[in-house]
């Protein structure tokens, strides 16, 4: 069913005037690529039937009147867009008005066909993650932006009204950040902060250089999907046996307590070599609780890790494409811009983009577009070399 409805959205999305427009704005299908895969007649012939040799429990999902809507929209879009070349002042505002209006609709149908179209991913339900931000290569520079990276996710994850819980926060003298984890559960949170798990590069003046010079330093981004979730895909069992638990006293800020109960607790697990230590609470109880719970998740993110590599691999084989680059987006404070490098997008104001608000939004939802994109144009060329074989 999917497959016949991808392939009776294509056809409807290939009239003339949404071919003018498709390529223009970000997240639009390039319907030069797609073009190739189109079968003439499907539209007119099997609009709402059941198509030829499949009985009529399979039935397109697509709402033909989404998808004529789509084109009479694009359609007035494009009038609108020469009445703005008009010399009447007021068919001129008239027309810019009418022009911005019908290009939103545009995304809205864009968004609505496509969620109907690209399969679902198992995990983009999941409402419970780990978050880790820890500091890479830099030193105390890279800490100090860990923390404004900490900071920015902090505020984007109230500004999303989801629940937070720091599970470990290690911070450096100078007040950046080693490492932090948190909890955060909500609505389609994996979904939203799945694509900032990579290198986040931040190019600089130190505030302790003296000779001016711009420094480069790297934090990384790690978005791990809850237990709770994953256990619907892979089922892990903890023996006792497999796991090394060893306690100590806690280190950083916490009092006179810290130095005198060993609270903290280091968890190795023997079979993986997997190390995940805990001392956000006083109790010894809680921060076994804790890295236990980490410790599920890093074997659970192992396994689903080498489920999408063995993935990957075969997608390669097939149409071949690539992995992502390490580096997935850089902060350039002399330019004040940020780049995300998987998108080429470049956007500016740094100050108002880490306060985790419209700008850091407005970029989380283009890469969701874009990999909904990328996803269908695969799943187009899977059809037709499945068919060639």
């Amino acid at each position: 069913m999917e497959v016949y409805a991808l392939l009776v959205w294509l056809d409807l999305l290939c009239f003339k005037s949404l071919q003018q427009q498709a390529s223009v704005e970000l997240g639009r299908l390039n319907l030069e690529e797609v073009n190739p895969h189109l079968r003439g007649g499907r539209v007119e012939n099997h609009i709402g039937k059941a198509p030829p040799g499949h009985p009529t429990e399979i039935r397109t999902s697509i709402s033909p009147s989404s998808a004529v809507e789509l084109n009479t929209t694009t359609a007035l879009a494009n009038y609108a867009t020469e009445a703005a070349n008009s010399q009447d002042d007021e068919l001129l505002s008239l027309a810019k008005e009418e022009k911005n209006m019908y290009n939103e609709k545009i995304k809205a149908l864009n968004s609505e066909l496509l969620d109907v179209l690209v399969p679902v991913e198992p995990l983009d339900g999941c409402t419970e993650i780990i978050l880790e931000i820890s500091a890479g290569v830099g030193g105390q520079e890279a800490m100090l932006f860990a923390r404004e990276l900490f900071d920015m996710y902090c505020a984007y994850i109230v500004n999303k009204a989801w629940v937070m819980q720091i599970a470990e926060q290690v911070l450096s003298d100078l007040g950046g950040l080693r490492h932090a984890s948190l909890f955060v559960s909500g609505s389609q949170v994996y979904q939203h902060l799945k694509h900032e798990a990579g290198v986040h590069r931040v190019q600089r003046i130190p505030s302790t250089e003296k000779s001016g010079r711009v420094h480069t330093s790297t934090v990384t981004v790690a978005t791990l999907p809850q237990p709770t979730m994953l256990s619907l895909i892979f089922e892990v069992i903890l023996k006792d046996k497999d796991l090394r638990i060893e306690t100590k006293r806690s280190s950083g800020a916490g009092g006179q307590h810290v130095n005198t109960t060993d609270s903290a607790v280091r968890i190795v697990h023997l079979p993986t070599g997997i190390v995940v230590e805990s001392q956000v609470d006083r109790s010894q109880i809680k921060n076994r609780e804790f890295a236990l719970q980490r410790l599920k998740t890093k074997i659970y993110q192992n396994q689903l890790d080498k489920q999408m590599a063995e993935t990957q691999a075969k997608r390669k084989m097939q149409v071949g494409s690539s992995l992502r680059s390490e580096k997935i987006r850089t902060y350039n404070y002399n330019q004040d811009r940020i780049t995300d490098h998987r998108i080429g997008n470049t956007v500016h104001n740094l100050k108002s983009f880490l306060l985790g608000e419209e700008g850091l939004d407005t970029l989380i939802r283009q890469l969701l577009i874009v990999e909904r994109r990328d996803r269908l144009l695969q799943a187009i060329t899977c059809i037709d070399t499945v068919k060639g074989t």
